[in-house]
């Protein structure tokens, strides 16, 4: 009788669900570890909060409602993002006294604080378990209160802003909106879709809305009213009607409000963000005041293109009410030839006279940012093709006249020159912070021995920099915020020595003392290891050595990488990152191979380097060759047995993994984690490629580790996220590589964890990866 239903039982183990796997303790010792609180400083420079955050959700909190409509993701319940960050602590801190920990409410996940302009209060969003909340915190005693009878609406994007006179702007849910559109019983009919030859290409865009049903909850759930919020009070004020609100920005005077409101025809083919959208300004009453933009559906837009007429559209900061922004002059397609791609325009309310232009670019407008001085206004372009970049300064009040201040690659980590660092200004807008005329850089300051941050002081006038920090060697020190005198305060860490915050002025004063939680892993050893491909092109990596290792052992090892694209060989081989950092271990992490005795290389560099229109056709043979000198690099080191060496990567990462696997046998195994390997399910481009998969077929089909399914010379883990959002790592793309694989008699493992998207958050989905990571090279590598 038993015999007889053996088959049957088979059958119903298999259908069990796996249990989630708990990683080794010493890895669950790690995960369990506090990390580093933010430091978040107050506009007037007198205090700041330490805002630590849950670092790994429960699965259960991933398990909550998601609706997935026109691009977005988030709670239909709450209206807010679906698992949300939540703080796990919160402190006061005065810049000359102790930190004072503040209550956090029960039952509610609160997200990034945000100071009032003025300091006096900062601004919380709440999920519960029914809604997103609004709460509020005094900089005085940091009490924390709810805002009553206000539900917020995050669904389209942030859904408060600070206004001049110290109050709340709010997108709420509609009081009297009734329920949920219903969904039918049966379907109304076919999904119908037609192109009459208009060429409209389109990434693989996911969470896309599906049918009539899907449009009908999109402009449910998205709608919200505005609602002026009194912090002092709590009184609450209406403004205008409900409405599809994708962004609300009050003008730096507070009379005036500039909306972003999504109109129909809604597409199947695109996010909301190239919907039917009306730019208008309202005044204080709800009343519209003028139109600026009336744009109609975008599904045409060209790759790496833009929107015609206005984008980009927002307040000067320092005027009482003007519009800025940017249209492009080449229909916004960068493969049509055109002397000037964007051009920057300006007008002032009342909005009667016609726009200024202030500034034409040769290449695409990517960034505007305005001085708090007003005279300033700097404007950075970048060219795709070449991928360059020059940064503009020019001033407001002479049209037409710029002074070009930086111009580099978009690659050259050694000659750049930085961020311009801003502030929040009294009226609740951000402008380019200014001392003396002065304006502040802060960058990673990437040297041949690795980044060595840096704060200078910029001259607009001369174009020149003045150093003001530097770090120092052999610990890592970076500049995290500014004062108002101008005193600024730094992250400082090193190898030995736990990152804390230190003011700097007449002398370097401690702000903080945390401690090292993790002490046992002071052990580690690490350091910067340059060398050359056989081509010539420099490299490098971080070799990890683990808290056990004895100097002469050679170890099995891990190489994790991703690949990036350079136009020449002297900026590919600039070195990035910096072995003086203090060591920590979270997520999903590679490095915790480190605590099972592998040796890792990290950050093993594979730049493909050529002329960015047919960089990918040498693809495959410049990985395995940057591979294939990290692995003889380390050989040489003798720390590594380089007959058992596995190879991981993360999304490009993992591309490039199953290629190496594929075309090389340099590795006994490899792990790839939320990949594309089937480049036909891209085919309007990939990474920085530009080409179609009609305009280079056989590069496409080359690169695709799908088509050399047959060839793999050593076993693959796959580890796909179910619910996957990023563009072009749809599931199937795993699914369909393993059905391939499995096919040819491959040896290879597919791992899915339910509701994670690109990169996996809950401590199940964590621990469950870990263990799998390490189960799969200890069978293949250390054996």
């Amino acid at each position: 009788m038993l015999r007889a239903l053996a088959p049957f039982l088979s059958l119903a183990l298999l259908a069990q669900p796996t249990p989630y796997q708990k990683a080794p303790k010493a890895i669950q010792a790690v995960l369990d570890a506090p990390g580093t609180p933010s430091l978040i400083l107050s506009p007037r420079g007198d205090r700041f909060l330490l805002a630590e955050f849950e670092r790994h959700p429960s699965i259960k909190d991933l398990a909550q409602p998601m609706a997935r409509l026109a691009g977005h993701r988030f709670n239909p319940r709450t209206r807010g993002p679906h698992a949300p960050r939540s703080l796990k602590t919160l402190a006061l801190q005065q810049l000359e006294g102790p930190a004072k920990a503040i209550a956090l409410p029960a039952g509610v996940s609160l997200g990034q604080p945000r100071w009032s302009p003025d300091g006096s209060h900062f601004a919380l969003i709440g999920a519960s378990a029914q809604a997103t909340e609004l709460w509020l915190g005094e900089a005085a005693t940091g009490k924390l209160h709810r805002i009553r009878g206000l539900n917020l609406n995050a669904v389209l994007g942030s859904p408060l802003d600070w206004m001049a006179d110290g109050s709340l702007l709010c997108k709420a849910v509609p009081a009297a909106q009734g329920p949920e559109p219903s969904a039918p019983e049966a379907p109304q009919g076919p999904r119908i879709q037609e192109n009459e030859g208009k060429t409209a290409p389109a990434p693989t865009y996911q969470d896309l809305l599906q049918n009539a049903q899907d449009e009908a909850r999109f402009e449910f759930l998205g709608q919200s009213q505005l609602v002026r919020v009194n912090p002092a009070t709590g009184a609450l004020k209406p403004l205008g009607k409900p409405g599809l609100y994708a962004s609300v920005q009050p003008s730096p005077d507070g009379r005036l409000i500039l909306l972003s409101r999504l109109q129909r025809p809604f597409s199947f083919l695109v996010p909301s963000q190239q919907f039917p959208v009306r730019e208008e300004v309202w005044d204080r009453s709800g009343a519209l005041v003028h139109l600026a933009a009336d744009q109609p559906l975008a599904e045409g837009i060209p790759i790496e293109g833009v929107r015609t007429g206005p984008r980009r559209l927002h307040w000067r900061p320092t005027e009482p009410a003007t519009l800025a922004w940017t249209e492009a002059l080449d229909g916004g397609d960068p493969k049509r030839k055109a002397d000037f791609r964007d051009r920057l325009l300006v007008q002032a309310a009342p909005f009667k006279t016609a726009p200024t232009e202030l500034l034409r670019l040769k290449a695409r407008l990517m960034g505007l940012e305005w001085s708090e001085g007003g005279n300033l206004a700097v404007a950075r372009e970048v060219d795709r093709d070449r991928r360059w970049v020059r940064t503009w300064l020019l001033d407001p009040g002479k049209p037409g006249e710029a002074r070009l201040a930086f111009d580099l690659s978009s690659n050259d980590r050694y000659r750049d020159p930085g961020s311009f660092q801003s502030r929040l200004l009294p009226n609740g807008h951000a402008a380019l912070r200014q001392l003396d005329g002065r304006l502040f850089l802060v960058g990673m300051g990437a040297t041949p021995e690795g980044d060595r941050p840096f704060l200078d002081r910029f001259d607009p006038a001369t174009l020149k920099s003045e150093r003001r920090f530097r770090c120092e060697e052999g610990r890592f020190e970076a500049p995290m915020a500014l004062l108002p005198d101008g005193r600024f305060i730094n992250r400082r860490e090193s190898p030995a020595e736990a990152p804390n915050y230190v003011l700097h002025g007449a002398a370097p004063k401690a702000l903080t003392a945390f401690q090292d939680p993790l002490p046992q892993l002071r052990k580690i050893q690490k350091k910067l290891v340059k060398y050359t491909r056989p081509d010539g092109v420099a490299l490098s990596f971080t070799l990890y050595l683990p808290p056990d290792y004895q100097a002469g052992e050679r170890r099995p090892a891990v190489v994790w990488a991703y690949p990036m694209e350079f136009t020449d060989a002297a900026t590919a081989g600039q070195v990035s990152g910096s072995a003086n950092r203090f060591t920590t271990l979270g997520g999903m992490s590679h490095l915790f191979f480190l605590l099972s005795g592998y040796v890792v290389l990290d950050n093993a560099t594979m730049p493909v380097v050529g002329d960015p229109k047919t960089v990918n056709d040498t693809f495959l043979d410049q990985v395995v060759a940057s591979a294939k000198a990290a692995i003889d690099k380390a050989d040489e080191l003798g720390v590594i047995d380089p007959g058992r060496v596995g190879v991981g990567g993360h999304s490009y990462g993992a591309f490039m993994t199953a290629n190496l696997l594929a075309h090389s046998s340099l590795f006994r195994a490899g792990i790839a984690r939320s990949g594309a390997y089937n480049r036909t399910l891209t085919p309007f481009g990939f990474q920085s490629e530009k080409r179609t998969l009609w305009e280079a077929p056989d590069m496409y089909l080359k690169v695709s580790p799908f088509m050399a399914a047959n060839k793999f010379n050593a076993p693959i883990l796959l580890i796909h996220g179910e619910a996957d959002n990023n563009s072009g790592t749809f599931p199937i793309q795993s699914e369909r590589l393993y059905a391939a694989l499995k096919g040819n008699g491959q040896t290879a493992r597919y791992v899915t964890l339910p509701l994670e998207s690109h990169g996996y958050s809950a401590r199940e989905s964590i621990e469950h990866t870990l263990w799998e990571m390490l189960r799969w090279f200890d069978k293949h590598l250390k054996k």
